[in-house]
């Protein structure tokens, strides 16, 4: 096995996704999906907690949103600060289209992976709340921002998915707050 071959979590992620494709994801294996990319079960679990882990990235975007919004200047409003924060994030899906496409297949067929998919966008949400409020933003302001800017980016990763002329994803996500921003000014 090349366990030293760099980004083993890559690996593993493609390796996973191959299989899911090929045996379906019932009948795959956290074994099969370490041999698939070369590595070991226990480097699997170093970077998942399991093999429905493996479609949503662990903590890694968490950790990114928290990590970016931190950057933003403090005296940013609430919103705004989620809207550059999620934009920052939506970069990382450009030019990996069809992988998140098979990806979002894979999860629309088995529903205890929508309730992972749904569980994650909660925790994004409830993290980036948290750090609104870290940064003196009270609640429930922290919340409503945090929770409309995950209902942007889930309406956004969902056109961008659909989207025939293939725009980029930042582009559906200022599409999105754009959109809000009209539907709140006529409340």
């Amino acid at each position: 096995m090349v366990r030293w071959a760099p980004n083993a979590r890559g690996r593993l992620e493609q390796a996973a996704l191959e299989l899911f494709g090929e045996r379906g994801y019932d009948a795959t294996t956290v074994k099969e999906i370490a041999e698939r990319a070369g590595l070991t079960e226990r480097t699997f679990f170093r970077h998942f907690a399991d093999k429905r882990e493996v479609l949503f990235g662990g903590t890694t975007l968490q950790d990114g949103l928290v990590g970016t919004l931190a950057e933003i200047p403090e005296d940013t409003a609430p919103l705004a600060a989620v809207a550059a924060t999620l934009e920052a994030a939506g970069e990382l899906f450009d030019g990996r289209r069809d992988l998140v496409r098979q990806r979002q297949a894979l999860i629309a067929a088995h529903p205890e992976l929508q309730e992972r998919e749904l569980i994650k966008l909660a925790t994004l949400g409830s993290a980036l709340a948290a750090a609104l409020r870290e940064r003196g933003i009270a609640e429930p302001a922290a919340s409503l921002a945090a929770e409309a800017g995950m209902a942007v980016f889930k309406v956004a990763f969902e056109r961008w998915l659909e989207d025939a002329e293939e725009q980029a994803f930042t582009q559906h996500l200022r599409d999105g707050f754009a959109g809000l921003k009209t539907l709140t000014a006529g409340a």
